[in-house]
């Protein structure tokens, strides 16, 4: 397994390039802001995306990565085995972020430092773009916000309130871009 990253473009991601993607995640315990206080939850579901929800996710990466995203991929050879997508659009007041809109790797994927590589591949976009931080509004899951957690993301100084409002169960974080 050799895995390389680019940046993807109309030549190596459209709308079928997600259909083996597996976005698989059993959920047991979300974080929740409770009186003021995070506090795990049980709160038990599960993730399981259709070919349908791949490709509908996958044009709409293509969609704002012609416009006003710049999207990375992980590729197993040609297939896409992870993704994240970084807006253009800076915000704050206290400093310059840029969101990181989408991030997901494949399950059989996981725990390889993909999800790492990635990661520090959007840092790099978001200082390119002019940002100081990075802002994730992140899936509230136990053990993304572990994942979140270990690669150096807190809590959020300054809530984006449009984002805060749209996914209200997600966990807004950022990290500090050197």
């Amino acid at each position: 397994m050799t895995i390389h990253y680019e940046e993807l473009n109309g030549k190596n991601f459209n709308t079928y390039s997600l259909d083996h993607f597996v976005r698989h995640q059993r959920v047991i315990e979300c974080w929740r802001n409770v009186d003021g206080q995070w506090k795990l939850i049980p709160i038990e579901f599960e993730e399981n995306w259709t070919v349908e929800q791949c490709q509908k996710i996958a044009a709409d990466v293509a969609l704002h990565m012609e416009n006003d995203q710049t999207a990375i991929g992980a590729f197993d050879g040609e297939e896409v085995i992870g993704f994240i997508t970084v807006s253009h659009n800076i915000f704050g007041n206290t400093a310059k972020y840029v969101e990181l809109v989408c991030f997901q790797v494949s399950e059989p994927y996981r725990g390889k430092k993909i999800g790492k590589t990635l990661f520090y591949k959007a840092c790099e976009e978001a200082k390119r773009l002019g940002a100081d931080k990075l802002y994730i509004s992140a899936h509230s899951s136990k053990e993304s916000q572990a994942a979140y957690k270990a690669i150096g993301c807190v809590h959020a100084e300054e809530i984006n309130q449009k984002l805060a409002e749209e996914e209200p169960c997600d966990v807004q974080l950022e990290y500090v871009l050197d």
